[in-house]
């Protein structure tokens, strides 16, 4: 609470030998105003609310009788992008070749394309994406994959781990290709 020190030493009197009246002096107590600053930070954390964490969205297949058939996808529906390092994107439509002539190379900015035209060409029944990282990889192009997934509404894509012959196909492309 404020506190005023009102006690003088008599009248306003003049003249030699009379002594200077006493100045008054303030003493403000700031200990309500902590008590006070308290209650509304505590007020404040308890009615904001809290934000809530992000996640992603997971379409988990549905369960079959046949356990090999669960994840069973036409070939022709069929898209598989394969990241490596410095940006690089290599894809595939259908199964890969076996002299690779369908094995092909983009980058980040026109994988979009890459995945509306297989879209656009594939009945959306079909359609599967198949993401397989390398260990070149980094997390932020896995990031990026699955954004545009998201971008370009593709219901059903797998994250899955690169075949042997899938990487020595790329380290061999990028062996004739150094960046």
């Amino acid at each position: 609470m404020a506190e005023m020190d009102t006690s003088s030493g008599g009248g306003h009197k003049k003249g030699p030998g009379v002594k200077k009246g006493k100045k008054l002096s303030t003493r403000v107590d700031l200990t309500p105003m902590v008590d006070l600053g308290f209650l509304l930070i505590t007020f404040f954390i308890f009615t904001t609310t809290m934000s809530q964490p992000t996640a992603m969205r997971l379409n988990l297949p549905k369960d079959t009788e046949k356990p090999e058939e669960q994840n069973k996808a036409k070939e022709s529906g069929a898209l598989t992008l394969m990241m490596s390092k410095n940006d690089v994107v290599y894809y595939y439509e259908g199964m890969l070749a076996p002299d690779a002539s369908n094995f092909k190379t983009t980058t980040f900015k026109e994988v979009r394309e890459v995945i509306l035209t297989k879209k656009k060409s594939t009945d959306p029944d079909d359609f599967v994406v198949v993401i397989k990282p390398t260990k070149e990889c980094t997390y932020k192009n896995t990031v990026d994959i699955l954004d545009e997934m998201t971008i370009n509404d593709v219901k059903r894509y797998a994250l899955v781990d690169i075949a042997e012959v899938e990487q020595q196909l790329i380290n061999m492309t990028e062996g004739a290709n150094p960046q």
